[in-house]
């Protein structure tokens, strides 16, 4: 990317931001570094919590490839130490805790996995047990005098446990403090997040201001919405695309994603500017372009980038290929990722289990009323039959097995109990 002004890089950072703490603050770091000859220190960091990064991963990952782009330096921090903990930030129950192994294992996974987007030669990685596992008891409470309890409960994910009843460990009142310290340490200018991590972001503004640093500023970014179009991506939902997925498994993917949040998607993880993703949707709504068509595009577009353009056309016929008109169900599902789940009799009455009870146990909804409305919706089949009875009652009979397909890309092989 050729020398932009500050201006224009501003408009480049913008670009998708949810919020900038603050603006002014930014353009003066800007205006500073080139005068210094160097680029800001941009910190995102990252607990490996789940071994494989998925598009909601990729929101923050293409922000710091833009800032990478216009000459910064990225840091790209694993929290080895600090997932041991658990970031409360999103979450209404305390994390369960992982082993050293587990985060290893997962952290090992998630470099490779950043350098499908980040430029490997212009990103530092660290892991903050390099300096955590070593603070003494001393600068711990230190640093833990520097924010009080009452601030600390401030945060929304405390007083919804509060009003619930429900525990918030001590550990997980540290949490932000030992972000905010990461942030100390390495001397970060600029510190990136979904917008659930706000509190914490902002934590290390405080801190570094406390322990006599320039604070950081905050830059905050959109949650993306699954497959679904109406939760946050998470594996634990089922509706996340993944970014080490096969080319076909993306493509088909990011077909199934409603349409109107394909634009959202447009926004926040291809290099189109606003005005260009503008002109797309003003085709569409003048019924110059098909949904489709765009939708197509933003497959290739994504598929490409994580992959290759030969991937991401051969993505693009096989998909074309499995979905035209008529199609057996045998033809429609071949090569779909299944997914198998075995039943305990105390899943069943009588021999049967209900459809929306069936959904649920597949992760393929979150509650039995949200299932009803796929069923109603015509989005559930069974071996290739739709379900349009929310009150269905599936018989299960031993040894055999059967297919249940939800949406468009879920589909579980549903075994009989042991």
């Amino acid at each position: 990317m050729k020398k932009l002004r500050v201006e224009e890089e501003l408009t480049v950072i913008q670009k998708g931001s949810e919020e900038i703490i603050n603006r002014e603050e930014l353009k003066e770091k800007l205006v500073r570094v080139r005068k210094e000859g160097r680029g800001l220190k941009v910190k995102w960091g990252a607990d490996p919590t789940a071994p494989d990064l998925h598009l909601g991963h990729m929101v923050v990952l293409r922000k710091l490839r833009d800032f990478q782009d216009l000459g910064h330096e990225v840091i790209f921090l694993i929290g080895d130490f600090t997932a041991t903990i658990g970031d409360p930030s999103g979450k209404t129950e305390t994390r369960p805790p992982l082993s050293e192994k587990e985060v290893k294992d997962n952290a090992r996974t998630y470099t490779e996995q950043v350098f499908k987007i980040l430029d490997r030669e212009k990103t530092r990685v660290v892991y903050n047990s390099s300096w955590l596992k070593n603070i003494s008891l001393r600068d711990f409470l230190i640093l833990s005098s520097l924010q009080s309890v009452s601030r600390m409960l401030e945060r929304n994910e405390f007083q919804e446990r509060l009003r619930a009843g429900k525990d918030i460990r001590i550990s997980e009142f540290l949490y932000p403090l030992l972000q905010a310290y990461d942030s100390v340490v390495l001397e970060a200018d600029v510190e990136i997040g979904a917008t659930e991590q706000k509190f914490n972001l902002l934590m290390g503004r405080v801190i570094q201001k406390r322990m006599g640093k320039e604070p950081q500023v905050v830059i905050t970014l959109p949650v993306l919405e699954g497959l679904d179009g109406k939760r946050k991506m998470s594996k634990s939902f089922g509706n996340y695309i993944g970014i080490n997925e096969p080319p076909e498994e993306i493509f088909g993917k990011v077909m199934s994603i409603p349409d109107e949040i394909m634009f959202k998607y447009y926004l926040l993880l291809t290099p189109l500017s606003r005005k260009e993703i503008e002109g797309l949707k003003k085709k569409v709504e003048e019924g110059r372009l098909h949904p489709k068509e765009v939708k197509e595009n933003l497959a290739f577009m994504l598929t490409s980038f994580l992959h290759s353009e030969k991937e991401a056309e051969q993505a693009k016929t096989d998909f074309q290929a499995k979905h035209k008109p008529n199609l057996s169900w045998e033809e429609r599902i071949k090569d779909l990722h299944i997914e198998e789940v075995r039943l305990n009799e105390r899943d069943l009455r009588q021999g049967k289990i209900w459809i929306c009870r069936l959904i649920t146990l597949c992760r393929a909804a979150s509650s039995n009323s949200e299932a009803a409305r796929l069923v109603q919706q015509g989005a559930v089949e069974i071996d290739g039959e739709k379900i349009t009875d929310k009150a269905s009652e599936i018989p299960i009979r031993a040894p055999h097995s059967f297919l249940l397909r939800v949406g468009k890309r879920r589909i579980y092989r549903i075994l009989p109990p042991a």
